[in-house]
């Protein structure tokens, strides 16, 4: 069958591998010149040497759980063992205090981590182990509309400050207090009792656009299929035979777009006469969404071949005024000298202030100074907001078309995983 893919993202690439690999003709439409979606390349200049760097437009990660993120970068030819970093999950602050897991099977590296773990009482500890005792018999399964404070209610501030918090703003980009006790949950099971390396932090060596979407792209080119950049869709239409994108005719459409855009596109083509697809448009357009920051600082005149961390992703106290969760070591990952990734999660502060917010902080928990600012990208809407019993928009919304962003319904946040995974499904399901 001709198959039409509208967006090049992650989950669109993963659609298009996956509708290729079962034999039909694709050809996919992306409204940006450049393939990734909302984990891409960015390109910006060093404005102390003049020299251009490619950065990513988010410092994402991905966990050894990702098995479908793994099996498609290996099918398009990228190896992981050479583009990603992995070492054992690891949530340790400047000080040395948090939770680092040992390297070995779960639930053994949950147990020594938390046990070892630097800074928490006896008391503390036992808690923890108490409370995950209590989610695993539970199967790992709470009430729809709990929260995720919810369900750690009763855990001492300082495990909620140093575990929980991070953990739920780098998996849900939502706050404790807002954030889904199910969904949270879910990410426990799959990642810290998924099986030996499921917890695994793989941290990207080389940039986003180049570790899947753009080798997805050449993969599918020397397919005879086709992807054309810089082609927003203006129109989709229904027809006896399939569907019309812009007037030309495909079997099956697959939308791999923002929700709002596929909200849009939805709605010109059932033209308020199909009450299913005018439900699935305005549930897609009632989606709220985050934003994650990422400030690029430099240490200035930084030679120097060697890390400016201990650890190349650390954990950071993080506050009101003192913005950022994470600081990525650039040296460590991709040999950018002197360049540290600060990541704001759920962001919503002032861009005018952040740089300098996020300055003081470096100054304050790094002990770094003399930073110079190199680019500053904030994703407005970079995740859905995983609140507790959220609805979210079915894969299938009409015969021959359907819907693969990561926020239809499904059991992950918006992930690169969750993204590679409905773009497989929906594949399968032409």
């Amino acid at each position: 069958m001709r198959i039409a893919v509208i967006g090049a993202g992650w989950a669109g690439m993963a659609a298009a591998v996956g509708a290729s690999q079962a034999g039909h003709h694709v050809s996919v439409f992306e409204a940006a010149r450049t393939v990734g979606g909302r984990a891409r390349a960015v390109h910006a200049q060093d404005a102390a040497t003049g020299k251009p760097l490619v950065l990513d437009n988010g410092q994402h990660i991905l966990i050894g759980a990702y098995a479908e993120c793994l099996r498609l970068m290996r099918l398009v030819g990228v190896d992981p063992d050479k583009a990603l970093l992995r070492t054992p999950l690891a949530l340790v602050f400047p000080d040395g205090g948090g939770l680092q897991l040992p390297d070995t099977a779960p639930p053994l590296d949950a147990l020594l981590g938390i046990a070892r773990a630097r800074g928490w009482s006896a008391h503390e500890k036992l808690a923890l182990l108490m409370r995950a005792a209590k989610w695993r018999l539970q199967g790992f399964e709470c009430g729809a509309n709990d929260s995720v404070a919810d369900i750690c209610q009763g855990l001492p501030a300082r495990l909620m400050d140093e575990f929980i918090d991070p953990l739920c703003v780098s998996a849900l980009n939502t706050l404790a207090a807002d954030s889904s006790g199910q969904v949270f949950l879910r990410v426990l099971r799959d990642s810290l009792f998924s099986g030996r390396g499921g917890s695994n932090l793989l941290l990207p060596r080389i940039d986003l656009g180049a570790m899947f979407p753009q080798a997805a792209c050449d993969w599918l080119s020397a397919r005879e299929n086709t992807v054309q950049m810089g082609r927003r869709v203006q129109s989709l239409q229904r027809t006896d035979a399939g569907w019309l994108v812009d007037g030309e005719a495909f079997e099956a459409v697959l939308l791999a777009t923002p929700s709002l855009e596929a909200a849009r596109l939805v709605s010109s083509a059932s033209s308020g006469d199909d009450p299913t697809m005018r439900d699935w448009a305005e549930q897609a357009q009632s989606l709220e969404f985050g934003a994650i920051a990422t400030v690029y600082l430099r240490v200035r005149q930084s030679t120097e071949n060697k890390p400016l961390l201990q650890h190349p992703m650390t954990t950071l106290r993080s506050s009101k005024t003192r913005p950022a969760q994470f600081v990525f070591d650039r040296f460590q990952l991709y040999g950018d000298v002197g360049l540290l990734a600060f990541v704001v999660s759920a962001f919503d502060g002032e861009r005018e202030s952040l740089v300098e917010q996020v300055i003081e902080q470096a100054a304050e928990q790094l002990g770094l100074r003399d930073l110079e600012h190199i680019q500053t990208v904030v994703e407005k809407r970079a995740t859905f907001a995983c609140t507790p019993g959220l609805k979210r928009p079915a894969m299938q919304i009409a015969p021959g078309l359907l819907a693969c962003g990561d926020y239809v319904a499904g059991p992950y946040p918006a992930t690169l995983e969750g993204a590679v995974l409905n773009g497989s499904a929906a594949a399968a399901l032409i």
